[in-house]
């Protein structure tokens, strides 16, 4: 069972609050974005969010859970046939807070809140990590072809090896640059 908010209730009971949480996410999925004091953006993200996860799910159930809060179905329409394809790809943070500057009449801290929906680019992986990958799978490689030198005793066997193992260092080294690049 969700637990109440403790302290005021953005100005009314938690009835009023729930109300206006669910016309800031019904205006916020309508234009994208809204301009709203920083205190109703910061406590509509999280139930933006999470009904943006119930459309990514996109079945009935998850339909009508978002309409018990809504209670529009052209904005549930909305936000389930345009704005959860375009997120479907993004694993959360669906919501952005810009801070704006004070409102002119009570000098209250505004904020936008808008939807994220550019494509998602996959971060690269660490280069520390894949370094060290890396270098674990070259030593591998290169200790075979040193172990079965010595074994040769013959001197032109001797001069193959050498080549053996200059060719070998060659082809590590071209395999470094290649991944580098």
């Amino acid at each position: 069972m969700p637990k109440p908010t403790k302290g005021p209730r953005l100005g009314g009971g938690p009835a009023h609050e729930r109300l206006l949480l669910a016309n800031l996410a019904a205006a916020l999925y309508t234009h994208k974005s809204i301009k709203t004091t920083e205190t109703k953006a910061k406590r509509l993200r999280p139930l933006a969010e999470r009904l943006i996860t119930f459309a990514k799910r996109g079945d009935l159930h998850a339909r009508r859970r978002v309409l018990s809060v809504i209670g529009d179905k052209a904005v549930v329409h909305t936000l389930f046939a345009e704005i959860a394809p375009l997120v479907a790809d993004r694993e959360g943070g669906y919501t952005r807070i810009t801070k704006v500057g004070n409102r002119k009449g009570d000098n209250a801290p505004m904020a936008v809140i808008e939807l994220v929906l550019e494509p998602v680019t996959p971060k690269a992986k660490s280069t520390k990590k894949a370094a060290k990958a890396e270098k674990p799978a070259e030593v591998v490689e290169e200790a075979p072809v040193e172990e079965e030198a010595p074994v040769e005793e013959s001197a032109d066997a001797g001069a193959e090896s050498q080549a053996e193992g200059e060719a070998a260092e060659a082809a590590a080294e071209d395999a470094v640059e290649k991944k580098s690049e």
